[in-house]
């Protein structure tokens, strides 16, 4: 949000001066509040680590030890232990029937009014409405989406008009190595089905 803001004051015509009194948010020492550590969610921790951070998280299950203590993370049982003493909530989960809206109205009022909401899973693992009301009123800083219910919003949305989101398309994984890694993968799995092996990335385990 400081980023994008700051690249509109950068190239705008009207920028005559760059205020000293522009202050972000520091990332280091701040607490990461990571909801879903899976396969992702623990990699967002290994680089959240590099910049000092401390990292609580709430998962359906807990992660062994030794893994909790490479990245330096807090397992909260309830996540709205994790909500209320986050700085920084990143959403990392799939979409069901049991996270669907798993963040709405009550959810965001745990947290802190200078916290950020960041959402990298499914758009509508956000109760969308309650979202735009809390930006609106400062119940939270800010929000950062790379997902929205629907992808693209429809123009008119008012999520498109708050100075406090900022909105990507779904470009989490779009870079050419990315997609390369993610067709590699796919072929892998689709050979081991057909040769009796084992799937690699199998969804739901047996």
């Amino acid at each position: 949000l400081y980023f994008h803001t700051g690249c509109h004051i950068a190239v705008s015509p009207d920028t005559k001066y760059f205020a000293v009194d522009w202050l972000g948010v520091e990332v280091t020492r701040a607490t990461l509040g990571i909801i879903g550590m899976g396969s992702i969610g623990y990699k967002v921790a290994q680089r959240a680590r590099a910049f000092n951070m401390r990292i609580l998280y709430h998962n359906r299950n807990q992660r062994r030890k030794e893994e909790e203590e490479a990245v330096g993370a807090h397992y909260r049982a309830e996540m709205g232990d994790l909500l209320q003493q986050s700085d920084f909530v990143m959403l990392v989960v799939n979409l069901t029937p049991e996270t669907h809206k798993l963040i709405g109205k009550k959810e965001l009022g745990l947290m802190k009014p200078t916290a950020t909401l960041i959402n990298i899973s499914r758009g509508a693992v956000i109760d969308q409405d309650a979202l735009v009301e809390a930006l609106q009123n400062k119940v939270i800083r800010a929000a950062a989406l790379d997902v929205t219910n629907p992808e693209p919003l429809p123009r008119d949305h008012p999520l498109l008009n708050l100075n406090n989101v900022i909105i990507t398309p779904h470009i989490g994984t779009a870079t050419v190595q990315a997609i390369r890694m993610m067709a590699e993968e796919a072929i892998a799995n689709m050979l081991a089905v057909l040769n009796d092996q084992p799937i690699p990335s199998e969804v739901f385990p047996k």
